[in-house]
């Protein structure tokens, strides 16, 4: 058992690389002029990955804030989250990512610190694991399997979420790069700006704060 474990990390790890060069790398955040890291998402239909749909999602500041998330996902051990969940937080970071992006990986441990430095405000923090959704809908259950050992690396506590059926209601259907990060209130509620690329623990610390003290009641 332990040899099947051991032999599959190195797999995950071997294909990060190999994904990682391959994988096209964009720069820019929408609403910030600051150069950030991303991944785009591969839409290759032969390469296998998810192809990405158009949506009319706004990056700007406040319009996203009247848009309710209603949903049911489980998280990659099965346990079910529904939008109930944000009724317990002042504010939850939703951080989009893929198993095999360099910078969403590489951001996963600050982000567990700063959950863990800002529980006491409130602050929540859910990741979601696009790419365990094939393209017809259904679990990929070799991605769950990456993200399962990709939390049992970082040693992160917050849950990873599988994308259901409706794409967090379409939500997710227009990413085109990872990670993206968005946030949302106590009442499910999107607020503030939604964020393309990876940031440093100061970073995003300082923008939680920011948003805690204009947007969030």
């Amino acid at each position: 058992m332990c040899k099947n474990k051991k032999m599959l990390c190195a797999f995950f790890l071997s294909g990060l690389c190999c994904l990682g060069v391959l994988s096209g790398c964009a720069s820019g955040e929408k609403g910030n002029p600051k150069e950030q890291e991303t991944e785009e998402i591969q839409t290759d239909a032969d390469a296998g990955d998810q192809a990405s749909q158009d949506a009319d999602f706004s990056q700007d500041e406040g319009e996203d804030s009247d848009a309710e998330l209603l949903f049911s996902m489980e998280d990659i051990e099965g346990e079910t989250y529904t939008q109930e969940m944000f009724a317990d937080y002042n504010l939850t970071m939703i951080n989009v990512f893929t198993t095999w992006c360099t910078p969403c990986i590489n951001e996963i441990p600050d982000l567990e610190i700063l959950r863990n430095d800002m529980a006491d405000q409130g602050v929540n923090i859910v990741g979601i694991v696009l790419d365990a959704m094939d393209g017809l809908g259904g679990v990929d259950e070799t991605a769950v399997e990456k993200a399962k050992i990709l939390a049992e690396q970082t040693g992160v506590t917050y849950p990873f979420l599988i994308p259901d059926e409706n794409s967090l209601n379409g939500r997710l259907s227009g990413i085109q790069a990872v990670p993206e990060t968005f946030f949302v209130d106590k009442d499910g509620n999107i607020v503030g700006e939604t964020y393309s690329g990876s940031r440093s623990y100061e970073e995003w610390k300082n923008i939680v704060e920011e948003i805690l003290e204009g947007e969030v009641q």
